[in-house]
């Protein structure tokens, strides 16, 4: 989940909501501003900046002002000329839909790239090499995209499922053996589902792969190896899952 939404829907005190507002309003404050002239333009103590920090996870402001700044650097390239939630409106033309729709596949192709890292492309490639069958967990369009993943694995005779089945997904992860590898598949790596599957394979010590979002999430946190997955989309404000 980007650091920003998560900012959105946390509950906060309303001295501090006010302040992550600002800074929501006015990203670049967090880098030309000290702590002492924030907290004299919005009105908050300094000890604020601290308890704000630490619910969002960091240790304290700099790692979280560091956090925010490597998102917002993120966030400023690529997806440019297109808008990842709402791709198009309802004046365009079809060709003029058509052209957005294929810039937005382009520019995500682009924006995963610069996600990849080669070590964790590396040992995620060495994970599933190791296995004899490769489990993948997944919702909703994600199922659709690994369904044409199982097609191009069985072409090269790897042993591959997609767990689809509604209420299924925990006993899958239950009878899955040592010589399993398992990709799972969460855009805010947090679904409810996502980190039952998770731990029960933790404590199975199955190799896992997560795909998940930038930033901390639980499914990061759990997994062997992890490949971020574009982070453009709202998780509610927005037409379609397109990237």
């Amino acid at each position: 989940m980007l650091l920003r939404e998560k900012m959105r829907q946390i509950k906060l005190a309303p001295a501090e909501r006010s302040l992550i507002d600002y800074l929501l309003d006015h990203p670049s404050a967090m880098f030309d501003q000290t702590i002492k002239e924030l907290s004299e333009k919005t009105y908050v103590h300094p000890s604020t900046f601290i308890r704000i920090a630490k619910k969002l996870g960091f240790d304290g402001w700099v790692d979280l002002k560091k956090a925010f700044n490597e998102e917002q650097t993120y966030m400023n390239s690529h997806f440019t000329d297109v808008d990842a939630n709402f791709p198009f409106s309802s004046h365009d033309g079809i060709m003029t839909i058509a052209k957005k729709i294929a810039k937005l596949e382009q520019t995500t192709i682009e924006d995963t790239l610069s996600l990849i890292h080669h070590d964790d492309l590396q040992k995620a490639k060495q994970i599933l090499l190791n296995a004899s069958v490769i489990k993948i967990f997944g919702s909703n369009a994600n199922t659709l995209i690994s369904q044409d993943f199982v097609l191009k694995m069985r072409r090269l005779g790897k042993a591959a499922i997609v767990c689809d089945t509604f209420g299924e997904s925990a006993y899958e992860a239950s009878n899955c053996s040592k010589d399993t590898a398992v990709i799972l598949i969460s855009y805010t790596g947090e679904n409810k589902m996502t980190k039952v599957v998770a731990d029960i394979l933790a404590k199975k010590q199955i190799p896992m792969i997560g795909m998940t979002s930038i930033g901390e999430n639980t499914l990061a946190k759990t997994s062997d190896c992890v490949l971020n997955i574009t982070t453009r989309e709202r998780l509610y404000s927005k037409i379609a899952n397109f990237t």
